[in-house]
């Protein structure tokens, strides 16, 4: 029987039987010290030599769940940050500038005159009035630096459309339409216009009658639908992302009592309207525009009423009590500023 302390089936070939190894590696002592000493069932249950017993945490779960959970936390934690720290985090708030308007009555000099003709009552105008969307003298279109023809085209063909549904539609004018009209509203506006149409006051943002001309359909009636137009369209660059179209125009309208069943006297209600309208890319591909400024001159109206919800004539045979101290104003005068609190109408000219 071989030696017990060589290696099971003996020395390797070329190997070395020399004690001096045994001493350092393979000495009695060492091999005792590294036997696994196995623990009775008493002993376990006993907490031999001392031994605490761990709760389960979460550092006992897998090296890479660990790293995983980590991770997900980190990665939360950042997006919390970015978000709270970034301005898209916060709502952006409607785009652009906010419409202005500019509204003044013209009040009569004196007694309100009726039209001589009822059947025609446009007849006493003087030549350049023309009917509806005819007088609203919009330009040929041309390339600008940054825009095609094309492009300038239909920028002209949305804001005609937008004259023509707030100041030349039966149904806007009275019958408190007010769809044709936001159809052509820039998203970022819809806001503002939907609070003035649906509770409009006199602060210069949300009257109902800077966005278009209305009356109150329980007091006015059209006594003809046609509308006799004179003024002009101009169109060019804000900036290289941006049509700019200014408007200029003065419209005349037949009016007479609403509810009336017999032929009442016909008034001629006269309208001066500049109104400013941007067109940037996106709006321009959705044909949509934003108004940005609207002035508006009207009359013969009290300069006493509210005109926020709806221009106020003063209809034929009513008696107008002339102001003090503004001069007469035409407003057909395109030479002079709209810009005006009140003043006293003087003669409808071309």
């Amino acid at each position: 029987m071989g030696d017990p302390r060589e290696p099971p089936g003996g020395t390797p070939e070329g190997g070395s039987n020399d004690d001096e190894f045994r001493s350092v590696v393979f000495d009695e002592s060492f091999v005792r010290a590294a036997r696994i000493q196995e623990l009775s069932a008493q002993e376990r249950l006993s907490g031999a030599f001392g031994r605490a017993t761990r709760t389960r945490g979460w550092l006992s779960l897998p090296r890479q769940a660990i790293v995983l959970l980590l991770v997900v936390a980190l990665a939360f934690a950042a997006a919390v940050y970015f978000g709270i720290s970034s301005p898209r985090g916060s709502v952006a708030p409607p785009s652009g500038t906010q419409l202005t308007v500019s509204l003044t009555p013209l009040a009569p000099a004196g007694t309100v005159t009726a039209a001589a003709d009822r059947t025609n009552p446009f007849a006493g105008l003087p030549a350049g009035y023309a009917d509806g969307s005819a007088g609203l003298g919009l330009p040929a279109a041309t390339a600008t630096a940054h825009f095609t023809g094309s492009q300038v085209q239909r920028a002209l063909d949305t804001a005609q459309q937008y004259l023509v549904a707030s100041a030349l539609t039966p149904s806007t004018l009275t019958a408190n339409g007010t769809a044709q009209v936001r159809a052509l509203i820039t998203a970022g506006e819809l806001v503002q216009y939907d609070d003035s149409t649906n509770s409009p006051r006199d602060d210069q943002h949300h009257d109902a009658t800077g966005w278009m001309v209305r009356f109150d359909p329980g007091q006015i009636a059209l006594a003809t639908d046609t509308v006799k137009v004179t003024g002009s369209v101009h169109i060019g660059e804000l900036d290289g992302n941006t049509l700019e179209v200014t408007t200029d125009h003065t419209l005349v309208y037949a009016l007479r009592p609403a509810g009336t069943t017999s032929d009442p006297a016909v008034t001629l209600y006269a309208v001066r309207r500049a109104v400013r309208l941007d067109i940037d890319r996106a709006d321009l591909d959705a044909g949509r525009l934003r108004v940005v400024d609207t002035a508006v001159q009207a009359g013969p109206s009290s300069c006493s009423a509210g005109q926020s919800d709806y221009l106020q004539p003063m209809l034929a045979t009513t008696a107008g009590v002339r102001p003090s101290t503004p001069p007469a104003v035409n407003p057909a005068d395109h030479d002079r500023l709209a810009w005006q609190s009140c003043g006293v109408l003087g003669p409808i000219a071309g």
